[in-house]
């Protein structure tokens, strides 16, 4: 499913943002071994890195609940077959515990730019606690564990610029990349990344007050995903209006004039100065 540009808010705030989805809908995409997803997930996967619990949880009920949503929509096979969860889909996968407000069990390949292990056993408001101009996150967080645990199914989206096309941003396992040295615009935007993420939520059931996470991240080429004026237009709006706290949390500050003026170039007006 390609990215809708109008999740991209203007001007840029950081809020929860979720809508409702139909009981029916879908939370679960199969992984093909051609996808390049698929080999930085092996690779945590072989190393042991992928799965962190907390002592005690029991993760049957969430489980059994992954595994319903995958039959429900015809992707089951490879589950049934064996394979992984880490392998079977592209979505990493965490369970919210909606008595606790806390995460006991989390299936993460592919984090963008933070340590799974560290958010193991966590509040939401604290794993809240690092981002930028995070007052509406945290002040919704208790509503917010409420809302998705209380047996619906919902999604929201988030997204950044980045010069990796690697999905694996583990800030342990990968050094930042750093953003390209040139100062051409055009130039500068052929080295740059879409990154995008599709989070949902859906309930384990089974008497339990848990609900399944899942986050897919995906990746295009920044002028790929772009494509047209108005996708500029409004990239570029959401972009100038971030507060410098936020350009430090995404380590977009670095890249912000030259990203600034490439996409005023492509919404048809002049580069910015």
């Amino acid at each position: 499913m390609a990215f809708d540009f109008a999740q991209i808010p203007v001007p840029f705030r950081m809020q929860p943002g979720l809508a409702r989805l139909a009981d029916d809908a879908w939370h679960l995409t199969a992984l093909s071994p051609a996808h390049p997803l698929y080999a930085d997930k092996q690779r945590v996967l072989q190393a042991g890195q992928s799965r962190h619990a907390v002592p005690g949880f029991d993760p049957a009920p969430a489980l059994a609940a992954i595994a319903r949503q995958a039959a429900a929509h015809g992707i089951s096979g490879t589950l049934e077959a064996g394979t992984p969860l880490e392998l079977a889909f592209e979505e990493d996968l965490v369970v919210l515990d909606g008595d606790t407000g806390t995460l006991p069990w989390l299936c993460v390949c592919a984090p963008s730019h933070w340590a799974p292990e560290d958010k193991l056993g966590q509040a939401l408001a604290s794993v809240h606690a690092p981002v930028a101009d995070n007052a509406r996150l945290q002040a919704a967080s208790r509503q917010l564990v409420a809302l998705v645990t209380e047996g619906g199914h919902w999604e929201r989206h988030v997204w950044s610029l980045s010069p990796s096309p690697r999905h694996d941003q583990h800030p342990r396992r990968h050094p930042p990349t750093p953003w390209p040295a040139t100062s051409d615009p055009l130039a500068f935007a052929n080295a740059c990344w879409l990154r995008t993420e599709r989070q949902t939520f859906f309930p384990v059931g089974g008497g339990t007050r848990q609900s399944v996470f899942t986050i897919r991240v995906q990746l295009q080429p920044l002028p790929l995903a772009v494509g047209s004026s108005d996708r500029a237009q409004r990239l570029h709006d959401s972009l100038a209006s971030m507060s410098d706290a936020v350009l430090a949390y995404k380590g977009l500050a670095p890249a912000r004039e030259r990203l600034l003026q490439w996409l005023a170039i492509q919404a048809g007006g002049m580069p910015s100065q």
